[in-house]
């Protein structure tokens, strides 16, 4: 069963399920269309059923990571390299991008990457308690005007599904350039945590903190972007409590 025709769960996750922005772009090249119909049907995840346990989807891994709105798929493919002992979970609704993943599952010959070609939310709603060790939001769309914030995926609702997927220990890691949506996310998270008890500690103690990128960081072509346009990343670790 693929992604887009799986179970669609309760009304209210249909009534959200509108994903904003592209989910397609230029016309996939060949060998990526032909990867997506012999490669990827067996890396996707199925949203089947009310619980996922990520561990079922892998053959033996040490722990899991996910990935949200992993672009094109550097950063994600540059750490299952890296790491062959974990499990990586990826979600991307842009067709391209997913592509891209795939075709570098099949280059670098990953076998500990799964990939969710649709919203994140969905698959962390159904994912079971504190079965993630690390999550990523990296870059996320800004949705700059003020009338489309409510479309950023850091809400409360989203820090709920992640603070439920997280286990004790585990870290949520945010890199943005979007000054307005930094303070945006450290709003949300303080907000969650007055809402629902102490659940995520927001790692820095000092400015370099937020401005160094993470140990192994390899960047991205947004990052890339960004810098070249002259604004300041800021990277953001929060531990799950």
């Amino acid at each position: 069963m693929s992604p887009r025709s799986s179970h669609l769960g309760s009304a209210a996750e249909k009534s959200r399920r509108h994903v904003y922005g592209r989910t397609r772009g230029k016309s996939l090249r060949s060998r990526q269309a032909n990867l997506m119909e012999t490669l990827f049907p067996g890396v996707s995840i199925s949203l089947a059923g009310p619980r996922i346990d990520p561990r079922d989807l892998f053959d033996d891994v040490d722990e899991i990571w996910l990935e949200v709105g992993f672009g094109g798929g550097e950063h994600l493919a540059h750490h299952a390299a890296l790491n062959p002992r974990i499990g990586f979970l990826g979600c991307e609704p842009f067709i391209n991008g997913v592509a891209k993943l795939v075709a570098a599952i099949e280059e670098q010959d990953l076998a500990n990457v799964r990939i969710l070609a649709d919203d994140a939310r969905f698959l962390l709603e159904r994912l079971t308690p504190a079965s993630l060790s690390r999550a990523f939001v990296l870059y996320p769309d800004p949705w700059p005007k003020k009338r489309h914030n409510k479309r950023r995926f850091i809400n409360v609702e989203t820090l709920g599904f992640l603070a439920s997927a997280l286990r004790r220990g585990g870290e949520l890691r945010f890199a943005s350039d979007i000054p307005d949506y930094v303070a945006w996310t450290l709003a949300h998270v303080s907000r969650f945590n007055r809402e629902s008890g102490e659940t995520f500690r927001w790692t820095a103690e000092q400015p370099a903190d937020w401005r160094t990128p993470y140990e192994g960081w390899p960047g991205t072509r947004y990052e890339a972007k960004a810098i070249r346009e002259g604004r300041v990343p800021a990277y953001l670790t929060f531990l799950r409590l």
